[in-house]
C-alpha cells in the first residue's frame, strides 16, 4: 500500500500537534461534520463515537450533547483522547463488536493505529495485529442515545448487531462509514431498512436519499482519491469528492429533524433476529 507524505511525515511529529492539525481539517474531508446540528439531534443527551481515532468528531460532538462516549481500540490513541477530552467525555479503550472478549485488532506494517485503518476484520494492507478488549454497546450502559458515528473499517455489522437493544430503544441517528472496497455495502443497508432506517448521503450541497444515489459505482469511479491521503483531499479545487459515509435516520425523519409521511416507504418492517 503505497504511503502518503503525510503518513510518513507524522510519525516524526509531535502526536498531539499531529492530532490538533487532523481535528482542525477534518471537517473539510468529511464535511458532514461541519454539518453537524443536521445530523445529531438538538436535544442530544449521550452521543457516541466508534472509531474515535484522533478525536475530530469526539471534540465537535462534546459541544452539542450532555455526554460523549468515545470507543477507541488503540491504546495510545484512546490514553491521548482521555487525557485532553473536555469533561462530558468518556473514553472506552476497547473495540466495539458483536460480543464482549478479546480479539486482534488489524494494522498495516509499521502502523501504531495513527493512519485510522485499522479494523476487526483483516485485509490486505494488514500485517500486524495487537490484542484489544471488545465490548458491546448495549453492555455499556449507555441512556437517551440520540447519535451513534461508527467508522470501523470493515466491521460496521457487527457494532450494529452489538447495538441492537440501544436501536430498538432509543433510535439514534446513525452516521457509519461504508466503503465497498472494504466490505459490501448490502448488508448494512439491509439490516437497517429492517429496523426502519433509511440512508442519506451528501455528494455536493444538498442531502440525497441513499435509494437514489449509486454508492458502490459512485465509490469505484472516485476509487484513485483515496490513495492521495488526507492533507491532499482538502486542499481547495482539490477535485471530486469520494462519498463513503452514509447517515441512517429512523422512522421518517429527514437530515435537519423534518419528518416525512409516515406511508410508503416507512412502514413497517419486520426487524431482523
Amino acid at each position: 500500500m503505497t504511503m502518503t507524505l503525510a503518513s510518513r511525515v507524522a510519525p516524526l511529529l509531535p502526536t498531539r500537534l499531529v492530532a490538533a492539525a487532523a481535528r482542525a481539517v477534518y471537517p473539510r474531508f468529511e464535511p458532514e461534520l461541519a454539518r453537524l446540528g443536521e445530523l445529531c439531534p438538538a436535544d442530544c443527551g449521550t452521543a457516541v463515537d466508534v472509531g474515535g481515532w484522533y478525536g475530530p468528531w469526539t471534540r465537535r460532538l462534546s459541544r452539542r450533547a450532555r455526554q460523549v462516549v468515545t470507543v477507541e481500540p488503540v491504546p495510545h490513541l484512546a490514553r491521548l483522547l482521555a487525557s485532553r477530552a473536555p469533561a462530558n467525555v468518556r473514553v472506552v479503550q476497547a473495540a466495539a463488536s458483536d460480543h464482549p472478549g478479546r480479539a486482534r485488532l488489524w494494522l498495516p506494517p509499521g502502523d501504531t493505529g495513527d493512519r485510522g485503518v485499522s479494523s476487526l476484520v483483516r485485509r490486505d494492507i494488514h500485517g500486524q495485529a495487537l490484542d484489544v478488549g471488545c465490548v458491546t454497546l448495549d453492555e455499556l450502559g449507555l441512556r437517551d442515545v440520540g447519535f451513534i458515528k461508527i467508522d470501523v473499517d470493515g466491521n460496521e455489522l457487527a457494532v450494529l448487531r452489538g447495538a441492537a437493544g440501544l436501536l430498538a430503544r432509543d433510535r439514534p441517528a446513525l452516521f457509519v462509514e461504508l466503503e465497498s472496497r472494504i466490505q459490501p455495502v448490502g448488508p448494512v443497508v439491509t439490516y437497517l431498512s429492517l429496523l426502519r432506517y433509511d440512508g442519506w448521503v451528501l455528494p455536493g450541497d444538498n442531502w440525497m436519499p441513499l435509494a437514489s444515489f449509486p454508492l458502490e459505482a459512485h465509490q469505484a469511479d472516485a476509487a484513485y482519491v483515496v490513495s492521495r491521503g488526507l492533507l491532499r483531499r482538502v486542499l481547495p479545487f482539490a477535485g471530486p469528492r469520494y462519498v463513503n459515509s452514509v447517515l441512517f435516520l429512523p422512522d421518517g425523519r429527514r437530515p435537519g429533524g423534518a419528518k416525512v409521511g409516515d406511508d410508503g416507504s416507512h412502514g413497517l418492517r419486520k426487524a431482523p433476529r
